[in-house]
């Protein structure tokens, strides 16, 4: 995979580029900020850019206004976008922006080597990754939602699962249930919030999410 990076931090610039490159990913571009951000990703076509939410000079939203430019401009290249803090709506609006090719992680995660690995290949293929923080900081926002509160516990947990990206085996692992009744959870949890039913793991965490975010609390 060709992948570029962008991040102000020399020693995490460098520790990602050493970890992708010995994963034997090829590193195209290594940035300290996103004034040559666009020209690179034209010049090198990669297949993934990792940013950072806050870049220089000012250090608030200049990764996350890029992330979205640049899959504006190129619908095709995946973005893992990094972030000390949760920044709810920074994650929001990506979220609601794109429709797969996509994660959103707390730069905890680039500490377990595997785990972060396994995020670059499955956003680079087309998927879905969100740091779980990140998953409750959005849903325990919205907790108030008449439609939200119409799910039981179980639901709830199965939705806050799904919102991560976990596949139906993995979450039926993870609450100790079959396969079968995560199914059964996930047609109801869908029903009771108005989406129709969908299998497609990147469409069905975004419509979740961009649904729960399009009725804020009052």
């Amino acid at each position: 995979m060709r992948i570029l990076i962008c991040e102000d931090s020399v020693l995490l610039r460098e520790g990602i580029v050493r970890l992708v490159a010995d994963a034997g990913h090829e590193v195209v571009a290594a940035l300290p900020d996103a004034s040559r951000l666009d020209e690179e990703v034209a010049a090198t076509s990669p297949d993934l850019a990792i940013l950072d939410v806050r870049l220089p000079p000012t250090f608030t939203d200049e990764g996350i206004r890029a992330a979205l430019r640049l899959r504006a401009a190129h619908p095709d290249l995946a973005v893992l976008v990094l972030s000390q803090y949760v920044e709810e709506r920074y994650a929001t609006e990506l979220i609601a922006a794109n429709t797969g090719g996509l994660g959103y992680l707390l730069k905890d995660r680039v500490a377990d080597v595997e785990e972060f690995l396994g995020s670059i290949e499955t956003v680079g293929s087309g998927g879905t990754v969100l740091d779980p923080e990140v998953v409750a900081q959005l849903l325990t926002r919205r907790q108030r939602d008449s439609k939200l509160s119409r799910l039981t516990e179980r639901e709830s947990q199965v939705l806050a699962l799904m919102a991560e990206g976990r596949s139906n085996q993995a979450i039926a692992k993870a609450l100790y249930i079959s396969e079968g009744s995560v199914e059964k959870h996930i047609s109801s949890l869908f029903l009771k919030l108005d989406l129709e039913p969908d299998t497609s793991g990147n469409r069905r965490v975004l419509a979740v999410l961009a649904h729960l975010d399009s009725h804020p609390n009052a």
